[in-house]
């Protein structure tokens, strides 16, 4: 039976599979309008058909824009085709996955496992297995390799993930057949794909399989660990979104292939234990760094195992003709690979799909795949980073702190607690000289990224200053001893002036206008009073601010227009009494000068 959580999660699945269906169908009928039954007739055709042959499919297709950014795109027909097929829809399922880097022989590995998986189970795998036995399934020593696509060099040879289209039914002890799924993953750290692109397939992966096997390389390295670590955390943020509980993940095998150092740890997986507990071994001298690593990657996975593989041989790697005979590859090689793949795909020792710790049949797991695609497709994800971009966000991230430091340090010089009261204009100036003396301090700081890189951090220097200037500004206007007395002047001649009214309308007998000025009177009294206690004791301060927010009101609408109506009658009267005087002193003295030329009188 279901538990509560994997009903939660359900429920959760169920809104985001409907919303998955809507817009895909949505999609594909608006740019192709029969292109989803014309492709679902075509793949049950060829997969019905005579000729039909079991074969890798692409269920998750990579493409690559003009900007090279990698979107990932579900072939909902070919999963539903593979998935809703009668014979395995009810059955539960294991998920076997290989990922890692590229080039490490993940698709070589998959296709001797597809041997085995033809000689146990009720299919043939389409001719794959050899003469079926309990020791003898690895077939015939000149028999070539087929199965998943894979060939020798250095380009990369898979993209997206693959499933092989003929699930195996593998009878358990009990009786009860259950379906194993093989998947194939396009291979990290290749010069097409980005950090996301390669976290997007490692998760997905590692959500949807019940083995996920880590495909490494001669070691387990420290860089190993922190690549795992964040595709890990990545697939977790996605479940996050689901609400899904408990470990995130199940089963990851780290299989380190050319493992070259058998005489520390012996092939197999008993050597391969014995390593896996030194690179994860947690203790007090280690950095806490390291600690949490650990501790994230043990917290993942409900199972962690390890097993040592040796080099194939030289024939192998080097030669082009190489088809995967068995004839060519080293004997302590094939001997472990006998050990390996039983251990993962014998009927006792399969694991399978749980989410919520409620087994999944094949049907439901498509549920899975149409609720996990769109988290990846969506930008809710955050965008995962390079070592290298990570770091050099740091650190610039650091530079624009010490900058913003140098920043308020010069503003405390020019307008700091104890330093009187600035101009608003010279305030402004000495800004822009603290932002300039701040963006040198940001250019001379050695950082990484380079300088086009470093560009929006000093853009996003400037905007700091500009923010802090604010308040810098707001600190300096309070020191305005005027503006600091303007709540007190505005209330107080608000006060006398209502006062004064008061009288003269009783001195002329309107006595309610009176009344009501009087009560004004009051009003203006206790608020003043309340103002100046807010001041001095800092309490109430939401009080004060209401009431300095009252005395700018009155300034600015009644105070403010009639000081500038009296000033400008006062100055036009100023004007008008000094012209007259002039016009006045100026007829005078022509009146006091006397005639000239007129004879005097005797």
């Amino acid at each position: 039976c279901r538990n509560v959580s994997a009903n939660k999660l359900e429920l959760s699945l169920s809104t985001a599979i409907k919303k998955a269906d809507s817009a895909t169908m949505s999609s594909e009928a608006n740019e192709h309008p029969v292109s989803h039954d014309h492709h679902k007739q075509q793949q049950l055709a060829a997969m019905d058909g005579p000729a039909a042959v079991p074969r890798p499919i692409q269920i998750v297709t990579a493409t690559y824009g003009e900007d090279g950014k990698g979107k990932f795109d579900l072939d909902l027909p070919a999963l539903e085709q593979l998935l809703l097929n009668d014979r395995i829809r009810d059955h539960r399922v294991a998920v076997v996955s290989v990922a890692g880097a590229f080039r490490k022989g993940k698709s070589f590995l998959l296709n001797y496992f597809l041997r085995y998986l033809a000689c146990i189970s009720d299919t043939d795998g389409g001719g794959l297995a050899g003469s079926c036995g309990a020791e003898d399934w690895l077939g015939s020593s000149s028999q070539p390799l087929r199965g998943f696509s894979w060939r020798g060099g250095s380009e990369r040879d898979t993209t997206g993930i693959l499933l092989w289209s003929e699930p195996f039914l593998v009878t358990l002890a009990g009786g009860e057949k259950m379906a194993v799924l093989l998947m194939d993953t396009q291979g990290a750290f290749d010069s097409q794909s980005t950090v996301r692109d390669c976290a997007t397939v490692f998760a997905l992966s590692t959500m949807l399989s019940s083995v996920q096997i880590y495909n490494l390389s001669t070691n387990i390295q420290e860089d190993d660990l922190q690549h795992l670590q964040l595709f890990t955390e990545y697939g977790k943020l996605a479940q996050e979104s689901l609400e899904s509980a408990g470990a995130p993940f199940q089963h990851l095998l780290f299989l380190v292939r050319d493992w070259s150092y058998p005489y520390e740890h012996g092939f197999g997986e008993e050597g391969g234990r014995a390593l896996l507990e030194k690179r994860l071994l947690i203790n007090d001298k280690q950095h806490h760094e390291l600690q949490q690593l650990r501790r994230h990657i043990r917290q993942c996975f409900d199972d962690i195992s390890c097993f040592l593989l040796p080099h194939p041989g030289l024939d192998v790697a080097t030669d082009p003709t190489f088809d995967g005979r068995l004839s060519a590859i080293h004997p302590q090689f094939v001997a472990q690979l006998r050990l390996l793949v039983p251990r993962l795909l014998a009927p006792a020792n399969l694991v399978v799909k749980r989410i919520n710790g409620a087994d999944v049949t094949c049907q439901e797991l498509l549920h899975y795949f149409k609720a996990y695609m769109p988290i990846y497709q969506g930008d809710d994800l955050p965008q995962p980073k390079t070592m290298l971009m990570a770091t050099a966000e740091a650190n610039n991230l650091a530079a624009v702190a010490a900058s913003r430091t140098v920043y308020t340090g010069l503003m405390e010089e020019v307008c700091g607690g104890e330093r009187p009261y600035v101009a608003p204009d010279k305030l402004l100036d000495e800004h822009r000289r603290c932002v300039d003396d701040s963006l040198v301090w940001f250019r001379k700081l050695r950082k990484m990224g380079g300088p086009e890189f470093s560009a929006q951090y000093e853009e996003q220097l400037s905007l700091d200053c500009d923010e802090a200037f604010e308040m810098y500004r707001a600190h300096n206007q309070s020191k305005n001893v005027y503006v600091g007395m303007r709540t007190l002047s505005v209330l107080f001649s608000a006060l006398l002036l209502c006062y004064f009214l008061a009288g003269f309308l009783d001195f002329i007998g309107l006595d309610p206008l009176a009344n009501l000025c009087t009560w004004m009177v009051w009003v203006l009294i206790v608020a003043l009073i309340t103002w100046c206690y807010v001041r001095h004791s800092g309490n109430y301060l939401d009080l004060g601010h209401h009431i300095d927010a009252f005395a700018n009101l009155l300034w600015d609408k009644i105070g403010c227009p009639l000081y500038v109506a009296v000033t400008q009658k006062a100055a036009e009267q100023a004007v008008g009494f000094n012209m007259a005087r002039q016009r006045q002193r100026s007829s005078s003295s022509s009146s006091a000068v006397p005639a000239v030329g007129r004879p005097k009188r005797d």
